[in-house]
């Protein structure tokens, strides 16, 4: 059974830890990166299963980088979890997202998060 893979886009170094073991924890195997070009690249030659996707990033911002994604049918399994401080950036994106979570996130928002891709990874397809 393949493990599902998942790619962390954000440059707050202990979110990105918080956020990579709440993934694991859901059986993910988990890539993290603290920059939107270094993302872009890795992106290039990477197709993750997810990707949680922090708006503002040094070099490329996270938006942008979405936008990229969204309009490239590779990524059209990929789910895609926004992560922002700016809810109303936040909010424009929900629709376009799997999941917009408004930061500061609490210890609930991430556990069920890591119940639903836990949830998500088990479902069959």
């Amino acid at each position: 059974m393949k493990v599902p893979q998942a790619l962390i886009v954000e440059d707050v170094t202990d979110l990105a830890v918080i956020f990579a073991q709440a993934i694991a924890a859901a059986g993910y195997e988990v890539t993290t990166l603290a920059d939107g070009l270094l993302a872009q690249t890795y992106l290039n030659e990477t197709v993750p299963d997810l990707i949680l996707l922090d708006i503002h990033l040094p070099h490329l911002r996270g938006d942008k980088l979405f936008q990229h994604l969204h309009r490239d049918p590779q990524f059209n399994q990929t789910k895609i979890i926004i992560v922002t401080a700016d809810s109303h950036r936040g909010e424009e994106l929900r629709e376009e997202v799997d999941l917009v979570l408004l930061k500061p996130i609490s210890y609930l928002q991430l556990r069920d998060l890591t119940s639903r891709l836990a949830t998500v990874q088990k479902s069959p397809g």
